[in-house]
Formats: structure tokens, C-alpha cells, sequence
């Protein structure tokens, strides 16, 4: 066959294929375009899963009867003159391929009105032939009706699935849109039912409610909301904590600059956040909002959109980890993700000196990551987690205890009202459980603590302070490695020796696509190191840092924790008991143990009078 342009017909069909798959790739586009119109209220209406009807309405600012028929032609669009255009682009859509894909392989009209015509126009479309302008009568804005998508494309059409299926695809992506323009009223019905019906706003309660509608009512009762700036970089949203996980990554939203995307950095930078204290094979849940410059990230990758690429993207990776791993260290009990619902529980703030008082029930157990123990008084610089270790290897009851005979001490000669006022998040402890359970009372009412799986979380955290402090002890190999790499790995290992060397390694380049090894952690010396170091060039390599060798030496010190904690069936007093509350409001993480179980649960008032029927 001999070089030939294809028809402008075809030519539309073959971009359908990528911009147009199902009935929800129409409406993604065509709401995209109304809230780039500046649409305030955005009306969809679905017939049959969309196979027979999408009709989108908006009260946005509507087009004129000259731009009407270049709306349907291929890249024209009125959202960007230049290349300086693309590189800043703050609309959601650019590319001028989605109105002339869904005119090619269905029956098309556009209606729309400026604010300052007489009245509207109409364009009608049938498979790509389109018909001229003609006067209709419409409101401000525009209307666009999309029926018998791939009537002329019966093979398109016959991988669609059931109407239900369709609609349902088109329901959780009105949601997902509905999130990142919260002051966009959006109505859906399905068969002249309506369906979904929010108004527009930017109150609190708004918010929640759509957040409400795609990860439950609960979700913020179980969230941590986050607020982190780094320069031209903001992250906000809201992610839930680590308890609160899901079997799928089904409840995880993303949005760029009020754009969603899924992107394998902002996956990969979400993983690693949650790696130390979530279950294995579960997945978090979260709504996030990255806010950055336009001209840092490149939303030009992909005909969908949903795929970017950013300027520096470890830059953005390091960010996104480091704010989410900030706010899942403060998952303890007492800590400000708290205060919303239990605000008496709220410990004192970080910043509190030696010269403020204390409160009563921190006086002789204070152990705090930032805060070293030695700074303290004889007495109360023995931490309770000393004890509770030496408790685990030897049985001795009686040591170090000085600490909290003090607060206890200090309790008793309280009046009732002083101490409930300054009763300690976890409260008191009142009894153990099969050796299993802490019992506790605190304002809220019953508190029950996993002792094994508390300390696991204590002592796993002493241990990775202590590592810090004290440095990652390196061993010589007597034999090195000599590893087959890529020339970028070669450079990845050259660029970041300093970064290899603080955590252990000593690697070397052997040639341009070789490195040796020479010297590992000793932590690490009985596991796969080539694997290992395989795995962390290819992630330097892909996103520009990474974290899988802190993963491994973690790995170990969570197993070293674990059987180093207080085992089952112990017998423990009240006052080691207390030790152990104490402990856990000052430890990082300690909602939940190494492995991602809850460390403990709160049972108030109301929950306890319901299991006993009380007032009913």
C-alpha cells in the first residue's frame, strides 16, 4: 500500500479509542469542560448506562455561533495559544481531541448561549456529518446530548457492559469529581430518576458530606487531617488512620491542582508513608490535595489525563512521604487528632519546657522521642520502658519503679474534680485480663490495651531512636560483591554514596556498568543484599530516592521488638500497668503494633450503657 492521509473521519474514530472507552469517559469530558467554562451548577442525564442518552448541562459562560463548529474540529480549543500556555495549564482540559472523538461515534447536538446573545444556537452531528448552526432556544450556558454512543462502531460497542455496571461507573466518577470543586453544585439522575443531588459551597459540613458519600459516614471519625507547605508545594486532605484500612485501594483519592490523577510516585510515596503501621495486604484510605506550580508538573502525558509527570519528582515524593509520615506518628493516644473528640484526653503540646508544671500523671514517666530522659531527676529518669524490657527478660517486679509511685502518689492527693480535669488519655488502670488485656478508666469511660502488642510498638520505636543515635554499625565483607548494573544504576550509586555509607553500605563503581560491595550492615548480613540493593537502585533510579533499605533494617527491629516485649499470661501490677499507659502517650505511632493491629480501643459511656440497654 502506498502513503496516504487518512480520512479526518477515521482519524476521530482512532482517537476515540483512546479518549473514549466507555460512557463515563463522555461524561468525564464533558464535565471537565463545564467546570472549566466556569459552570457553577452542572446537570447529568443518563439513559440505559449511557449506552442510549449522556446529556450534560451547565450554566457556565456558553460559546458563541462562531465557535460552535470549530468546538467539534480536532485541537481547536480556546484554553491554551502557546507553548508557554501548556507548560502553566490551569484548565482541566487542552488538547481539543475529546468533542471531535465523541462526534465520530455517536449522534451529537451542542447547544449554548452567551450571556450577551438574544438566544442560543444548536449543532447537530450524526457520525461526523454535521449539519449547520441553527437558532434554539436554551439558558445561559451549554448543553450537550450524546446519544447512541457507538451506534457506528458495533464492536466498540459490544465491550460495554449491563446498563447498571455503566451507570455505576458514572456515579463514582460524578463523586470523584465532585471532590475537587466543592463550590460546584452537581445533580445525576439515571432514567429520569434522580439519583444524586449536592449543592455547591465551601462550608464544612459540605465538604463532609461528599467525602461522606465515596469512603462512608465514619471516615472522619477515623481521619487525620493534614495541612503541610513546603515552599511552592501544599498538601492537604485528609487520610485515615492506619486501623482504618480497606482490602483493596478503593477509597484513595489524589488530586493536582484540582486535577485526579493516579500516578505511580504519589502511590509509591503513600506506601511507604503507611509501611510501618499498616496490616500487610491492607490499603489505606485518603482524599489529598497536592497545590504546586504549574509549571512543575507536566499533565500533558496521556490522552486521559489521568497520568502526569513532575519537574523534579523526588522533590514532590520526599514531600508527600515526609508529611504523611509526620502525621501518622502522631496516631498515639492523647495526640491532636484526638482533640475533635475527646479534648480532655489531648496531651500537653511538644513545645512545653521543664519550667511549666507538669501535669499530675506525667510526673515520673516521661519518656518522649524528642525529649531524652536524662535531662530528668534521678528519680524519674528511669523510663517506664526500661523496666517493662528488664520486666520482659527477667521477672524483676521491683525495679524502677520510683517514677510511678510518684504519680500515683501525686493522684491520691487530688480532690475527685482535679482529677478527672487532669485524667490522662488512657486513664487509670483498674485490672488485667487474662494477662492479656489492660483494663483502664479514663474520662471517656472503658479503655482496653493488647499489653504485648503496646510494648511491641514501644519498644520497636526505642529501638529505631537508639539506631539513630548511636549509627548503623557496618560489617566488612571478606569477599565483595561484584553486581552487573545499568549505567544509570552506576550513577544512582555515585550520586548518592554519602546516603549508601550513613546506612551501612560501602559500594563502589567496578566499571561503567558494574559496582562492588564491600561492606553492608550488620543487621543485614544474613539477607539477600544483592536483591536488596537491586531493588533500592531500580526505585533511585525510577523515582529518585528511596527507602527500602530503612524497610529491611526495620523489618529486623520490629521482629527483635516483638520478642523482646512482654509476652501473654504476665502478671502485672497496677502500678506496671500504669507504666505501660503512661509509656504509650508518649510513643510515636503507638495506636497500633508493629504489624498493624490496634494496641487499643475505646469504649465511652453511651457504647457501654447500649450494650446493657440502659435508658431504653
Amino acid at each position: 500500500m502506498r502513503i496516504h492521509k487518512l480520512p479526518d473521519l477515521l482519524i476521530d474514530q482512532i482517537a476515540a479509542g483512546e479518549v473514549i472507552e466507555r460512557p463515563a469517559s463522555v461524561v468525564k469530558e464533558l464535565v471537565e469542560n463545564a467546570l472549566d467554562a466556569g459552570a457553577t451548577r452542572i446537570q447529568i442525564d443518563i439513559e440505559q448506562g449511557g449506552k442510549k442518552c449522556v446529556r450534560v448541562s451547565d450554566n457556565g459562560c456558553g460559546m458563541s455561533v462562531e465557535e460552535m463548529p470549530l468546538a467539534i474540529q480536532r485541537h481547536a480549543t480556546s484554553k491554551i495559544q502557546s507553548l508557554d500556555d501548556l507548560e502553566t495549564l490551569n484548565s482541566l482540559g487542552f488538547r481539543g481531541e475529546a468533542l471531535p472523538s465523541i462526534v465520530s461515534v455517536s449522534r451529537f447536538s451542542l447547544t449554548s448561549r452567551t450571556a450577551d446573545a438574544e438566544h442560543a444556537h444548536e449543532l447537530v452531528c450524526d457520525g461526523g456529518r454535521c449539519q449547520p448552526v441553527k437558532p434554539a432556544a436554551a439558558p445561559v450556558g451549554t448543553r450537550v446530548e450524546v446519544r447512541d454512543l457507538f451506534y457506528n462502531t458495533p464492536a466498540r460497542r459490544r465491550f460495554l457492559k449491563t446498563d447498571r455496571t455503566e451507570f455505576l461507573r458514572i456515579d463514582e466518577l460524578i463523586k470523584k469529581v465532585s471532590l475537587s470543586r466543592f463550590d460546584v453544585g452537581f445533580t445525576l439522575s439515571h432514567n429520569g430518576k434522580v439519583v444524586r443531588n449536592s449543592t455547591g459551597g465551601d462550608s464544612e459540613q459540605i465538604r463532609r458530606n461528599r467525602i461522606a458519600q465515596l469512603l462512608g459516614a465514619d471516615f472522619f471519625d477515623n481521619a487525620i487531617a493534614i495541612d503541610e507547605q513546603r515552599g511552592a508545594l501544599r498538601l492537604h486532605g485528609w487520610v485515615a488512620r492506619p486501623s482504618w484500612n480497606r482490602a483493596q485501594p478503593d477509597r484513595q483519592f489524589f488530586y493536582i491542582n484540582g486535577r485526579m490523577v493516579r500516578d505511580k510516585l504519589i502511590g509509591h510515596a503513600v506506601r511507604q508513608a503507611y509501611q510501618d503501621v499498616l496490616f500487610h495486604g491492607r490499603y489505606p484510605a485518603f482524599v489529598l490535595y497536592l497545590e504546586l506550580d504549574p509549571a512543575l508538573v507536566d499533565v500533558n502525558v496521556h490522552p486521559t489525563k489521568h497520568e502526569v509527570r513532575f519537574r523534579d519528582a523526588r522533590l514532590v515524593h520526599d514531600f508527600i512521604f515526609g508529611s504523611l509520615h509526620h502525621a501518622l506518628a502522631q496516631t498515639r493516644p492523647g495526640s491532636e487528632i484526638y482533640a475533635h473528640t475527646n479534648p480532655v484526653a489531648a496531651t500537653p503540646p511538644a513545645e512545653t519546657t521543664e519550667a511549666q508544671a507538669p501535669q499530675p500523671w506525667q510526673s515520673g514517666l516521661r519518656f518522649n522521642h524528642q525529649q531524652h530522659s536524662g535531662s530528668l531527676p534521678p528519680a524519674v529518669a528511669e523510663s517506664s520502658l526500661a523496666y517493662l524490657a528488664r520486666l520482659a527478660e527477667t521477672g524483676d517486679a521491683t525495679a524502677g519503679m520510683a517514677g510511678a509511685e510518684a504519680g500515683t502518689e501525686l493522684r491520691a492527693s487530688m480532690t475527685p474534680g482535679e482529677e478527672e480535669a487532669h485524667t490522662p488519655p488512657l486513664g487509670y488502670a483498674k485490672a488485667q485480663l487474662r494477662g492479656v488485656f489492660i483494663l483502664a478508666e479514663n474520662a471517656r469511660g472503658l479503655v482496653i490495651v493488647d499489653i504485648h502488642a503496646a510494648h511491641e510498638r514501644i519498644t520497636y520505636e526505642w529501638m529505631k531512636l537508639a539506631m539513630q543515635e548511636d549509627g548503623i554499625r557496618s560489617q566488612n565483607l571478606l569477599v565483595p560483591i561484584a553486581m552487573a548494573v545499568s549505567e544509570k544504576e552506576v550513577q544512582a550509586v555515585e550520586e548518592h554514596r554519602e546516603w549508601f555509607e550513613k546506612l551501612g553500605f560501602r559500594l563502589a563503581p567496578g566499571g561503567p556498568e558494574s559496582i562492588t560491595v564491600r561492606s553492608v550492615p550488620s543487621l543485614l548480613a544474613n539477607t539477600d543484599v544483592e536483591q536488596l540493593i537491586r531493588d533500592v537502585l531500580s526505585e533511585i533510579v525510577t523515582l529518585g530516592s528511596s527507602t527500602a533499605i530503612e524497610k529491611a533494617l526495620n523489618d529486623i527491629l520490629a521482629t527483635m521488638a516483638c520478642h523482646g516485649s512482654v509476652r501473654a499470661n504476665r502478671a502485672m501490677t497496677i502500678m506496671e500497668m500504669n507504666a505501660l499507659l503512661r509509656d504509650m502517650e508518649r510513643t510515636e505511632r503507638a495506636d497500633q503494633c508493629n504489624h498493624g493491629r490496634p494496641t487499643w480501643v475505646q469504649l465511652d459511656m453511651k457504647q457501654l450503657d447500649k450494650l446493657f440497654l440502659r435508658g431504653q
